[in-house]
């Protein structure tokens, strides 16, 4: 055997950009890959030390009217990071006592149960780590052309829940229906809607002015959207604003310096600036 000696201490130097230009060298280039990938554009943005560190704009957020990305003005589609607004919502509502993360769901509903005598209670930690044990469902009919009413949130889920098919904590199977009834969860303890709870808790504190999970947007924010495009036969092809029927899993729309604000005060143990 043989006896190794003590390492000598190894010295770690700062890793990465230290300057904004420096960072912005490296993302000039690298979203020069948009045109070989088709995407019309795409918006960047750092934050550190409790600031934002740079933020661009690539390409455009509307081809034909040839409108530059911008930072703290281009709105995009979050998509599924909307549930991270909705998980900091329901962990507010914990932090003030107003719900226990591992009590029964169904103690808090009103309109709908979930229970079933085969399965253990569901509990909002289930709901927020995605072993909520249902069905995974909506890959159809979650969505529509906002043509007509969305339904509410506590109407839309009392008609389409699907079926429990497993013990809760048993396996993380990642979906929209627990953070839809999370989002749910928010309504009924706070006495008002999911939207009006977010803009009042999250994003005026956080100085969110940009960003909504209003369907279709506000009428102010509306024209900032980036329009999304499909591309077929090397061509865009503009696509229609489809609203999300599972509000708090995919409704929001924000600029990438809103966002910013978001990732800032979660770095920074809830506090942005002096909120």
């Amino acid at each position: 055997m043989t006896k190794l000696n003590n390492p000598a201490p190894v010295s770690i130097s700062q890793q990465g950009p230290t300057e904004p230009k420096e960072l912005e060298a490296f993302t000039d280039k690298f979203f020069l890959q948009l045109k070989d990938g088709n995407i019309p554009g795409a918006v960047f943005v750092l934050v550190k030390d409790g600031k934002i560190f740079f933020s661009k704009g690539y390409g455009y957020a509307n081809l034909e009217q040839k409108t530059p990305v911008i930072p703290d003005k281009t709105l995009f589609r979050l998509g599924s990071v909307s549930k991270v607004f909705t998980a900091t919502a329901v962990m507010q509502l914990a932090e003030q006592g107003k719900l226990n993360l591992n009590e029964d769901i169904d103690h808090y509903l009103k309109q709908f149960h979930t229970q079933n005598n085969q399965f253990k209670p569901i509990t909002s930690a289930h709901l927020l780590t995605h072993t909520d044990g249902f069905n995974v469902g909506w890959s159809i009919g979650a969505a529509t052309r906002c043509q007509s009413q969305l339904p509410s949130l506590e109407e839309f889920l009392s008609k389409n829940l699907p079926k429990r098919v497993r013990q809760p904590g048993e396996l993380y199977v990642y979906g929209d229906v627990g953070i839809a009834l999370a989002g749910y969860l928010v309504e009924v303890l706070s006495k008002v809607s999911f939207t009006e709870y977010i803009n009042q808790n999250i994003l005026k504190p956080l100085d969110m002015g940009h960003s909504s999970f209003q369907q279709p947007l506000p009428t102010a924010l509306a024209p900032d959207l980036a329009v999304g495009y499909s591309y077929r036969k090397n061509a865009y092809i503009q696509s229609p604003f489809t609203c999300a029927k599972s509000v708090p899993s995919a409704g929001m729309s924000a600029t990438a310096t809103d966002v910013a604000h978001f990732m800032i005060a979660q770095l920074q143990g809830g506090r942005y600036g002096n909120g």
